[in-house]
């Protein structure tokens, strides 16, 4: 994948970092499929992803109308594709540029490690120029770049945990589960090391765990003075706010929620069996959508039975969850199908589960070979 001196700057920035080196390899082989420079005119670039959103977001009205209708720039992400080979993109960035060059240079992912030129200030650069620079001097200076990430976002003890879905959800975003950033790095460090990556904190609450433990967490991190949003999802501002809590009760901050913090979190609970950041049914997404009404099938309410034992034959609720649920989407202002019923019943059923984020290892006939299972793209 890499050469030699590729692996040297990685193997020295890992100890910069205090972590293994296979760790921060298997980063960079995920997010750049173990590619460095493309040639692009004649001369080697780093490899570049143009963000419209981002551009779009940093124009003014007038820039902003002109960018859209030359499709350079959308209010939604990946409402501009990028082009599959590099000099078109380069090319994409050029004609940005013309619009507005600052806001262009800030719009794109570079290096290997794809890090957003727009945290140039944060990572410590004079400008946006200078961070392009050091992107384009080489290998280590792209790895460089990626270092400063992981240590400017607070993802240093994610990687030293070999926490892939923690580290992922700070590194990649919330939709890094469904480019499986997470099992794609820890195939790559399998392959690597020749070892499965068992986090410390499996089992537990971190980044990348969803669902209702987390949205329980989350209203007592609020009943104890933390400002944090009741979603379900443990992102960065719920690990920090987790953080402050374990420094406040003087207990090893590692923004990881384990059974100390939430026995010492249950001072904030109202008694012993509350689930505080329990969903009513009514407040489930699937639920609300719904009910909204605009199904094309009716149904009358002799159907709430059908409703009910067709949810919790597909969810595996219990029966009396399906049909609450079922009275409530019958009862709501339109009549709607038994799939959108369905849907919603499934929803609400999630809304009760928790998904800590633990990366099984592979079953033994599918467990991969060391030495030659390829990184995944």
């Amino acid at each position: 994948m890499f050469d030699a001196s590729t692996l040297h700057a990685i193997e020295g920035l890992a100890v910069r970092l205090k972590c293994a080196p296979a760790a921060l390899q298997a980063v960079a082989e995920v997010e750049s499929n173990g590619q460095v420079f493309a040639l692009v005119k004649g001369k080697q670039e780093p490899l570049i992803r143009f963000e419209g959103h981002y551009f779009d977001a940093r124009l003014k009205a007038t820039d902003r109308a002109v960018a859209r209708a030359q499709g350079l720039s959308s209010p939604k992400a990946g409402g501009v594709k990028n082009p599959a080979s590099q000099a078109a993109r380069w090319a994409l960035l050029a004609r940005a540029a013309k619009i507005d060059r600052q806001a262009a240079l800030e719009s794109i992912s570079i290096g290997l490690g794809q890090v957003m030129t727009a945290h140039w200030q944060k990572l410590g650069f004079t400008s946006v120029d200078d961070m392009i620079k050091l992107a384009r001097s080489g290998a280590a200076g792209q790895i460089d770049i990626m270092a400063r990430f992981v240590d400017k976002f607070g993802l240093a003890d994610e990687l030293r945990r070999l926490d892939f879905t923690a580290f992922a959800r700070g590194y990649n975003g919330p939709a890094f589960k469904k480019q499986g950033y997470h099992l794609k790095m820890a195939a790559a460090y399998r392959r690597l090391s020749g070892v499965q990556p068992v986090s410390a904190s499996t089992g537990m609450l971190r980044m990348g765990s969803n669902g209702a433990r987390v949205r329980d967490l989350q209203a007592l991190l609020v009943r104890a003075g933390y400002a944090v949003e009741l979603d379900g999802d443990y992102g960065p501002s719920t690990r920090d706010a987790v953080r402050e809590f374990q420094k406040a009760q003087k207990v090893a901050a590692d923004g990881v929620a384990g059974p100390e913090t939430f026995r010492r979190l249950e001072a904030w609970k109202q008694g012993a069996a509350e689930q505080p950041g329990a969903q009513l049914v009514a407040e489930v997404p699937e639920v609300q959508n719904a009910t909204k009404g605009g199904g094309v099938l009716v149904f009358i309410v002799a159907a709430r039975d059908q409703i009910a034992e067709t949810a919790s034959y597909l969810t595996g609720i219990e029966a009396d969850t399906a049909q609450t649920v079922a009275n409530l989407l019958l009862a709501g202002s339109s009549a709607i199908g038994l799939g959108l019923a369905a849907y919603a019943v499934w929803g609400w059923f999630r809304s009760r589960r928790t998904d800590e984020g633990d990366i099984h290892p592979p079953k033994a006939a599918e467990a991969p070979d060391p030495v030659q299972d390829p990184v995944l793209a």
